[in-house]
């Protein structure tokens, strides 16, 4: 076992502005990851007015004052960079990563287009047409694109700021005019709302520096207030089953969790990884390998700042095997596990494989821009990144089994059948 206790240096500042920054330098890193984090996702969006936060992620890319429509992208590529975006429910995130020496010209590309974005009717309209168009590849015409819909739907009403997916209702969109467009980002897109992490061969007052240059003139703001996210009402577990167009039938076997701080997570995530993370597993063993129950199982975690998150396991059964029979045997195994508690071994070999993931992620500048920022809105403290690992490897075997005695408890979990139609 690697040595737990990381210690990542991180120089922290906030312009007069409201911009928060972040320095992590790394001087043997061949390249400086500028890693920007908008406090507003798609939880922040307005019953009718879904969608924006991620058609934001598009909007930002289509021009400002003194760059043209997709130039933003074409000139860090142009240089050896990286350049992307990402929308979850609580946040809108910009990176890139480039040479050294470009990081002055990332910096001015950001404040060019965090202050002065062509919102035009022609790029929204543009962006409005791509994104339904993505909506109808990765959600409505694959097998299981409805699967995270109708997950949220068992875990939150439709009205609660989690309750819709980030993409939005295409209906929401087609309603929505320039203005409302424009209200939005003039609402969110402010330099208190921003998180900046540069993380490379640049020291902590150098990258303060460059940020007060280059974003420090975006004008100051009063950044948004707290959230406010009710807990969604309680009520019992549900069954869904639906046909589809799919080509195996699935059960899906989902519970509400704790919020994405919270210290039970770790010890959930260990747990889903011993029941369901590859063919040594206790799904795998159980139902794959001598039960002839199923073809495969595996786990997925969707954590969420500001309410309850999901953790769900998911089994494909050999044919003929009715989906009810297999969720009750997947039942019948977590309810063995919470009694029983982990074995040594596979405590340890979830552990192993947490920390190898964890390091590798932290590994490159990119990656480990990302986590910090990802503590740092999650956490409200950066530097929650270089002890996160020692907290999972201090967790013991009883922790593990309390934590699925809480949160994984067979009686509360909501199950979605998948069907395959029949052949004709």
């Amino acid at each position: 076992m690697t040595e737990a206790a990381l210690s990542y240096p991180l120089t922290r500042a906030r312009l007069d502005n409201g911009l928060q920054v972040v320095v992590a330098p790394d001087a043997a890193a061949p390249g400086v990851a500028v890693n920007l984090w908008v406090d507003v996702g798609s939880a922040d969006e307005q019953p009718g007015r879904t969608g924006f936060a991620h058609l934001f992620e598009h909007l930002m890319f289509q021009g400002s004052a003194n760059v043209a429509s997709g130039e933003h992208m074409a000139t860090v590529e142009a240089l050896g960079g990286t350049v992307n975006a990402t929308t979850s429910s609580d946040r809108t995130n910009y990176f890139e990563t480039v040479p050294r020496g470009a990081l002055e010209l990332a910096l001015w590309l950001e404040s060019d287009r965090f202050s002065s974005l062509a919102i035009t009717a022609e790029n929204f309209e543009a962006q409005r047409q791509v994104v339904k168009e993505e909506k109808r590849q990765r959600y409505d015409n694959q097998p299981y694109g409805d699967l995270l819909e109708l997950l949220t739907a068992q875990h939150f009403p439709s009205e609660h700021p989690y309750g819709h997916l980030t993409i939005g209702a295409m209906a929401d969109l087609d309603d929505a005019s320039l203005d409302d467009v424009a209200a939005f980002f003039d609402t969110w897109y402010r330099p208190a709302n921003i998180r900046l992490v540069l993380c490379g061969p640049v020291t902590g007052d150098e990258g303060v520096a460059l940020a007060e240059r280059y974003l420090g003139g975006l004008p100051a703001r009063p950044g948004r207030a707290p959230r406010d996210v009710p807990e969604p009402p309680p009520g019992p577990p549900t069954v869904v089953s639906v046909t589809r167009d799919v080509p195996h039938p699935l059960t899906y076997l989902s519970w509400a969790t704790p919020p994405a701080a919270h210290p039970d997570q770790p010890a959930i995530d260990l747990a889903l990884a011993i029941l369901a993370d590859g063919n040594t597993s206790r799904l795998h063993r159980r139902l794959v390998r001598h039960g002839d129950l199923a073809n495969e199982a595996h786990s997925a975690s969707l954590t969420h700042r500001s309410t309850r998150s999901v953790a769900a396991l998911l089994a494909r059964p050999v044919e003929g095997v009715p989906l009810p029979r297999l969720s009750d045997a997947v039942l019948d195994e977590v309810a063995r596990f919470a009694h029983e508690g982990p074995t040594d071994e596979e405590l340890a070999r979830a552990i192993a494989q947490y920390e190898r993931e964890w390091l590798w992620e932290l590994a490159t500048t990119a990656g480990r821009a990302d986590a910090i920022n990802e503590a740092w809105l999650l956490h409200g403290d950066p530097g929650q990144v270089n002890h996160h690992l020692a907290d999972v490897l201090a967790l013991d075997a009883g922790a593990v089994a309390a934590a699925a005695g809480r949160w994984l408890a067979p009686a509360s979990a909501h199950q979605l059948h998948y069907h395959a139609e029949a052949a004709a």
